[in-house]
């Protein structure tokens, strides 16, 4: 089994900066792509980003140059840089990881617990 944790969330202004971490534990490896989905009122749960081992990354076209993953192989941990923050970013947000090492599949084998982010004024 693998156990995620996120931490990171919480309240910010439009315009604001936010980073998410996510520490991974237990069978590690077992897993290769390492992301963040994110889940609004009301809305499907979305893409926002993954990186594989290789550093290779996805991003949601909503996100592209405003947000940026990255990963500490050593400490089994990912990170989501967000910034210029919208309202419309307002969501949980839900570490995954999974088995397949291509950074665009849609495979999710764990879940973390999801941390809220909150972007108003």
């Amino acid at each position: 089994q693998v156990q995620l944790v996120e931490s990171g969330g919480g309240l910010v202004q439009p315009g604001g900066s936010l980073r998410l971490s996510c520490a991974a534990s237990g069978s590690i490896f077992r897993i290769n792509v390492m992301g963040w989905y994110r889940q609004a009122p009301g809305k499907q749960r979305e893409l926002v980003a993954a990186i594989n081992s290789g550093g290779s990354t996805n991003y949601a076209d909503s996100v592209k140059g405003r947000f940026t993953i990255s990963r500490d192989n050593a400490k089994n941990t990912v990170y989501l840089q967000m910034n210029s923050l919208k309202p419309e970013d307002t969501a949980v947000y839900y570490c995954y990881a999974a088995r397949s090492a291509i950074v665009s599949t849609t495979r999710v084998d764990y879940w973390g617990q999801g941390t809220q982010v909150t972007v108003s004024s």
